[in-house]
């Protein structure tokens, strides 16, 4: 069962002031509540991050936007 409520963060601004927006995603991840996702939006396919929270039990799609960016939803079951 996928959540029924995504939360987006957008990590491009924080890529492109050459920030690592790791901190932010491993706040938002580990504030999730039962019944909630997050959306990354990244400039490219965030692989380690995608293992990262696979081996922590997450569950993940991704789609590839127009602009090549891609949105990557995170959740547990």
């Amino acid at each position: 069962m996928s959540p029924t409520k995504f939360k987006t963060l957008d990590v491009r601004p924080h890529l492109a002031r050459g920030e690592e927006p790791f901190d932010l995603i491993r706040a938002r991840v580990d504030a999730l509540k039962p019944g909630q996702g997050v959306t990354i939006i990244a400039p490219f396919l965030p692989a380690p991050l995608i293992e990262l929270l696979k081996s922590e039990g997450f569950q993940s799609t991704m789609e590839r936007g127009g602009d090549g960016s891609w949105a990557v939803n995170f959740w547990r079951d």
